[in-house]
């Protein structure tokens, strides 16, 4: 039978829907594949936003070096800690990767950080109830070293993670503090992190020092790992250029310890020191008080002044050495006339010398700049003429600012509108001057009357190109003298160092002549009015050394420091002076003056002979004598025959009879071993450079293999230590300010 064919509209119907389905979603294909497009959004953008990753390369923030290239500021690695509190974090339970328990984590995490634990816990658990992946800690969390890094790593606290960062190192704590300066983190708006210099040199050149920072780019799958054959894209950091001072970091250090040592013994208001090179105008070192440590900003008061070059004082009795200098250059000087000391009158205002204008009667100029007085400036002035003295205030350079290459230098303010102004300026009261223009005034006369403009930037530097976009060169800054009157101020200064009478006394050294004019100037206190009391001045001294080649140039303030009934200010100042100027010098290898040359002597061979004998023909020769045992038969000897001995060495001799115990003291490791070998006595010898002490004195009975400790110190060690009084008896320096005004009719 034959059947009838149905049409099936139902089953047409739904292969109509279904083709047109397939046809518009194959036309949608065809279109996306041509256009690239999705509702206008491009897909290989949204696809490269999707699976391109990018990480920052951070460039380092450059260095600051002292001019032997010795670190004082550096980026270093640090670590910024981060507390991950989503679950999905974790792959395995065996293996969590979140914050697990945290009442344990804000327990041992207070123990790291400087956070109390309430307040960790409230971080953590304020994270987990907002739903969010990672917490951090604020300031306290970041900046962390890699050795507390580490310690917190072995607490195994899940969910702790730790990033690394750049942190800015100062290795060398307070040192010139208001100079360096400091850069600390700082939060952008985006919420990035960026090291900003916040003051001195890290402010000032903060734009040199940042460098710019780099990028990789490359493609990871869904998970965020690499795909293979990706291609990556890096853009390199570019680090900050290098800032290379002509600090020097050892004679720095000198002064960082020694004006530690006045502060904490005198804790005066104010100090300010500075050291420079007279031939060049470098700046060697440069330090205050009060101070900071640029790490932690401990100290760190409302003062960020660099006083050095932005404080203006009034110089006091350090300004009679250009009143003297204008004299000579004019041929008004003549140290052996005199003048009746004591007081000076000028119109209604009298000048006191400073032991209550008392005076020494008549004396000689010499001895008056040697005694400080106010009174032999006054007649000076008569003989220089007030104009021309103020020309030679101009010339040295007073009253304009000195052009060193640091911002915010002060001019500091020269009165010269009446003739008393000018009057008092010949022995520094009144007018006022900046630390850093003592400096290059006084170069003139250490540098055979060539002043030279200070400077501190050796160079700066790219460290990755090794371009040089800045480099520092010595400059003179004029000439007010001549290089013979230069050498009459010096002599003349020298001798307030070495006179019976002179007010410098207190800071001569042991090795080296130095030149020098001692301040006590008045500070004026709230009122306006100068303060008084014995504490209440600014103590200060310029000074050069070797005074007949002058190699550094010094300048100290102290202001009010305490003292006792008994001392004087310009102790505290003579303590920062000679221990650094003397140390400072011995560093730099400079000879003292008149040296004479060393006889050498030739070792012969002495075995066979009598010490006696040896003593006599030694002796004569300037050579001292060792023996191991008593009087008797020399067996052995050091050095060895041949050898070449400078007069005053010792020769070591053995001989027999128990072991006598010499004074070790000054002789080196070579001569203490040598001994040793020759005597049988045990020494324990401790350090390295030459004998300061033993622990059994010379002559002492000896016990049986009982050793005998002997403790080295190198010079650099002893240099260090070294402390250099003044000599005793020295009468009060010079109170300048004690002008009175007569108001009487």
């Amino acid at each position: 039978m034959k059947k009838k064919f149905r049409f099936q509209w139902g089953a047409f119907l739904l292969f109509l829907v279904f083709a047109g389905l397939f046809f518009l979603l194959l036309a949608r294909i065809v279109t996306i594949q041509a256009t690239g497009q999705v509702e206008g959004q491009e897909l290989a953008a949204k696809a490269a936003a999707k699976y391109s990753q990018e990480e920052v390369l951070t460039a380092e923030r450059g260095k600051i070096l002292d001019r032997s290239g010795e670190i004082i500021a550096e980026d270093t690695l640090s670590y910024k800690l981060v507390a991950v509190l989503d679950e999905t974090a974790t792959q395995k339970a065996s293996d969590p990767r979140h914050v697990t328990d945290i009442g344990k984590t804000a327990d041992i995490l207070s123990e790291y950080i400087e956070t109390p634990r309430e307040k960790i816990y409230e971080t953590l658990m304020q994270g987990q109830e907002a739903g969010r992946y990672q917490v951090e800690f604020g300031s306290a969390g970041r900046e962390i070293s890699h050795t507390q890094m580490l310690e917190m790593k072995e607490e195994g606290l899940p969910g702790i993670l730790f990033i690394q960062n750049l942190k800015r190192l100062y290795p060398n704590g307070i040192f010139a503090s208001h100079l360096i300066g400091f850069a600390m983190k700082e939060e952008l708006e985006n919420g990035d992190m960026v090291t900003k210099g916040k003051m001195g040199l890290e402010l000032i050149y903060d734009d040199i020092l940042t460098g710019e920072n780099g990028k990789v780019e490359f493609d990871t799958d869904k998970w965020g790992f690499l795909l293979p054959n990706s291609e990556s894209a890096v853009t390199p950091a570019v680090d900050g250029s290098d800032i290379k001072l002509t600090l020097d970091k050892t004679l720095e250090n000198f002064l960082e310890d020694a004006m530690s040592s006045v502060q904490e013994e005198y804790d005066p208001k104010r100090m300010i020191a500075l050291i420079a090179n007279p031939k060049t105008g470098e700046i060697l070192a440069m330090s205050q008080r009060p101070s900071f440590n640029p790490n932690t900003r401990e100290g760190l008061s409302e003062n960020w002044l660099n006083e050095s070059i932005q404080l203006t004082i009034e110089p006091g009795s350090p300004m009679k050495m250009f009143t003297l200098a204008a004299a000579v250059e004019e041929g008004k000087w003549n140290p052996n006339a005199t003048y009746q000391s004591g007081s000076y009158q000028f119109g209604n205002t009298t000048i006191g010398d400073h032991n209550g204008r008392k005076g020494w009667g008549t004396i000689s100029y010499l001895e008056g700049f040697q005694r400080s007085s106010n009174v032999s400036m006054a007649y000076l002035l008569e003989r220089i003429g007030p104009d021309t003295f103020m020309n030679y205030v101009d010339a040295f350079g007073f009253g304009k600012k000195t052009g060193i290459d640091l911002p915010g230098e002060a001019p500091g303010k020269i009165l010269d509108e009446r003739e008393i102004n000018k009057l008092t300026l010949t022995f520094g009261q009144g007018s006022t001057v900046t630390p850093i223009q003592m400096i290059q005034a006084t170069t003139a006369f250490a540098n055979d009357g060539v002043m030279m403009k200070p400077y501190i930037i050796d160079e700066i530097k790219n460290p990755d190109t090794g371009e040089v976009t800045l480099k520092g060169e010595p400059e003179q800054a004029g000439q007010p003298i001549s290089a013979e009157t230069a050498k009459i101020v010096r002599d003349v200064m020298a001798s307030t160092v070495t006179a019976e009478d002179g007010s410098g006394k207190r800071f001569a050294l042991q090795d080296y002549t130095v030149a020098g004019k001692t301040g006590t100037a008045q500070i004026p206190g709230d009122d306006g009015r100068y303060m008084t009391g014995k504490d209440n001045y600014l103590f200060s001294f310029v000074g050069m050394a070797p005074a007949e080649d002058p190699e550094l140039v010094m300048y100290v303030g102290v202001q009010q420091p305490n003292m006792d009934v008994t001392e004087h200010g310009s102790q505290p100042v003579a303590e920062i002076f000679t221990s650094v100027m003397e140390n400072g010098l011995k560093y730099l290898n400079i000879e003292p003056e008149d040296i004479e040359e060393t006889p050498v002597v030739e070792i012969g061979d002495y075995s066979g002979k009598t010490s006696d004998e040896v003593a006599a023909e030694l002796g004569s020769k300037d050579i001292k004598i060792i023996t191991t045992g008593s009087a008797g038969e020399i067996s052995g000897q050091y050095p060895e025959k041949g050898e070449m001995l400078l007069a005053g060495g010792t020769v070591i001799l053995q001989t027999a009879g128990d072991p006598v115990l010499p004074d070790f003291k000054g002789w080196s490791k070579r001569e203490l071993l040598a001994f040793q070998a020759l005597s049988g006595l045990s020494l324990e010898i401790v350090g390295q450079g030459y004998a300061v002490n033993q622990s059994l004195s010379a002559g002492a009975t000896l016990t049986a293999g009982e050793p005998v400790v002997v403790r080295l110190q190198t010079p650099e060690d002893s240099y260090k230590v070294q402390m250099t009084d003044g000599p005793e008896g020295i009468p009060a320096e010079d109170a300048e300010e004690i002008i009175t005004e007569d108001t009487s009719e």
